[in-house]
């Protein structure tokens, strides 16, 4: 990696504005809706969604995004002709092409042959370019070789997401959930609960929650053929595992930004649950979620049923990680469930039985 010279005026001016431009997009965008979901009053407990999927680039990777930017330019990593590289097919490669765009740079996403034209198509979209590589086990050495040959920076957000994004305020998504959830009945959650993908959010919340020093404790959840779930219950960090079929959360190694230290429990969601559950929101809500928050859905049943069943009352905050309309031709789709094995007919009852209970 080369530090630009820090000492070129038109460098230093070129770098402060576009702080300034990445900065004023935080202004404009930061702070996300709170929801109520519809519980029955009489259970005592209440639940929230914090809906990120209403971030410019639709989704929770916006901020981790608007992070790492602020990071490499602040380090003297990104300048006014540094060639940002990322290794993602999915959303936060939307979010960087987006930013990207916005100080004007360019922007190349390192992603398997395999991504869905519909990824590949929002990141074109937010001025991005494609990068396919037919190993997906590639994608790192690749985005290393790319960015090396154009004299760019790798962003490598699997590494840099915990330690970009400013746990101790700074309106990073835990400072706002409890600044949101200060006139509500039960002020300070009883349960925080996220997934991990870098493992940065759970790492910003877990880290915010102590230092603030709140009872709240932080729950994550991990979808099938994840390495995270594996290694926190095993204490070993070199965990492995097939890799995840919920987007945007889940990975087949244990990444450098989670910090299995910051979390009070691990919950492992099957898949097919989790797709039930992102549908069953929509019936619930009327919003349209994804996979990933159907999988913290999931896991908060299994929270509020044990909260009833001890007689505690309290709230939940989750996550709206993004919306379905990215997964019209997958989770939302029967065929695409049915060549896969996925029935999600007896979650979706037993979901639907839950409120009903």
């Amino acid at each position: 990696m080369e530090y630009l010279d820090r000492h070129d005026s038109r460098t230093r001016t070129w770098v402060a504005e576009a702080i300034r431009k990445v900065e004023a997009d935080t202004n404009r965008s930061s702070d996300t809706h709170l929801h109520v979901f519809p519980l029955p009053s009489h259970w005592g407990v209440n639940l929230y969604l914090k809906d990120e999927s209403v971030h410019p680039t639709g989704s929770l990777k916006h901020r981790l995004a608007r992070s790492l930017f602020l990071y490499g330019l602040a380090n003297g990593w990104i300048g006014p002709t540094t060639t940002v590289v990322e290794a993602s097919s999915g959303s936060t490669a939307v979010s960087e092409a987006y930013f990207a765009r916005l100080i004007g740079v360019p922007f190349i996403a390192v992603m398997p042959a395999s991504t869905s034209p519909e990824k590949i198509a929002l990141i074109e979209f937010q001025g991005g370019k494609c990068h396919l590589v037919d190993d997906p086990g590639a994608i790192y050495a690749e985005s290393h070789r790319l960015a090396a040959e154009s004299g760019g920076f790798f962003m490598d957000q699997f590494t840099y997401a915990e330690r970009a994004t400013d746990w101790r305020g700074n309106n990073n998504i835990a400072e706002s959930i409890f600044h949101q959830m200060s006139m509500e009945p039960y002020p300070v959650p009883a349960w925080i609960v996220v997934g991990a993908g870098t493992g940065g959010t759970s790492s910003t919340i877990g880290r915010y929650i102590r230092y603030r020093c709140h009872s709240t404790r932080l729950a994550v959840v991990d979808p099938e053929g994840s390495a995270f779930y594996a290694s926190w219950k095993s204490g070993d960090p070199d965990a492995t595992a097939l890799g995840s079929r919920i987007e945007g959360i889940g990975r087949p190694r244990v990444e450098p930004s989670f910090l299995p230290g910051v979390i009070d429990r691990m919950i492992q969601v099957p898949d097919a649950r989790s797709i039930a559950a992102m549908r069953w929101a929509s019936e619930v809500t009327g919003r349209d979620v994804g996979g990933s928050t159907g999988t913290n859905l999931a896991a908060v049943v299994e929270l509020i049923k044990e909260m009833r069943e001890a007689g505690e009352q309290g709230s939940i905050v989750t996550l709206i990680c993004d919306g379905g309309e990215r997964y019209r031709g997958t989770y939302d789709n029967d065929a695409w469930l049915a060549e896969r094995d996925l029935d999600i007919h007896p979650h979706l009852a037993d979901l639907r039985a839950f409120l009903a209970s």
